[in-house]
């Protein structure tokens, strides 16, 4: 049987990739950020997921502003990052999960979430950031993946609470299935900043959302989306991505192994928890 073990929400912000990519971690102001990471590593080796669900708002490459879907799943055999502005990518092959990919979409429709389903996607660093931290930089991770991708970009978003609730659905439909999955949920953006506002960072806000998120998301749920965009910025809408993370565990309230707030990181209030499923 599938089981969700941990739930993983990182900021995702570029410099933290380009930065791993040089080496240069530890010349960097955000420094610490990278130290925390060596728990979630250290989580990785031991637990050995053997999928990563990646939660993420796509910038462009798959979905622009004349085709947005609401929740996007990928079922590909297999994914390639691709240039988003930055130069070409080291050329890699990530391998998906197209039969849990699957069962997942038809679960999910029974529950009512009408979900695109997507048979090829290109990856940006929204979703491969997450890898890179947990695997290294440019390298091919030991998991398989499954892509969902949640509109941040263009009004009208989902709401918090369908956020949370998509999430439910997510871990439901990955308990249900019958095969062997040690799967890691992974939220990846966050928290508050917003684009041509350099600084627009809301750290109690954040920190709120740090505290809650374990064993109260439904308050976070509560808000609307331009309440958070007044108190977090613009992109601190990428908040949804770490709701549907929570809301796929199984725990009232699970175990945070691992947690770390720094800010800034360029223009983000940065952030990280990992946190264990133990009722999955």
């Amino acid at each position: 049987m599938a089981q969700v073990l941990a739930g993983l929400g990182t900021s995702h912000v570029p410099v933290i990739g380009r930065t791993l990519k040089a080496g240069t971690q530890a010349e960097v102001g955000f420094k610490p950020f990278y130290d925390r990471f060596e728990a979630v590593k250290a989580w990785a080796e031991t637990q050995k997921p053997t999928v990563a669900v990646v939660i993420y708002n796509d910038h462009g490459l798959n979905f622009f502003l004349d085709h947005m879907p609401t929740f996007a799943l990928g079922v590909a055999t297999d994914y390639r990052p691709a240039d988003e502005g930055f130069g070409e990518p080291v050329p890699r092959i990530f391998q998906g999960a197209p039969d849990l990919g699957w069962h997942m979409v038809n679960s999910l429709i029974a529950d009512d979430f009408d979900i695109s389903t997507c048979r090829k996607m290109e990856l940006d660093h929204a979703c491969t950031t997450a890898l890179d931290l947990i695997w290294g930089a440019d390298s091919v991770p030991p998991v398989a993946i499954i892509p969902v991708v949640i509109n941040a970009v263009q009004p009208p978003f989902p709401k918090p609470s369908r956020c949370l609730a998509f999430g439910c659905a997510l871990g439901k439909a990955i308990r249900s299935y019958t095969k062997d999955a040690r799967v890691l949920m992974i939220g990846s953006g966050g928290l508050s900043h917003e684009l041509g506002q350099f600084g627009k960072i809301n750290q109690p806000f954040d920190l709120m959302c740090m505290d809650k998120i374990v064993g109260e998301p439904e308050a976070l749920a509560a808000y609307d989306n331009d309440q958070i965009v007044d108190l977090a910025g613009a992109q601190g809408v990428e908040l949804m991505t770490w709701l549907v993370m929570r809301g796929a565990l199984a725990s009232t309230r699970p175990d945070v192994l691992a947690s770390i707030y720094h800010a800034p990181i360029s223009h983000t209030g940065g952030a990280m928890m990992l946190m264990s499923d133990s009722q999955s």
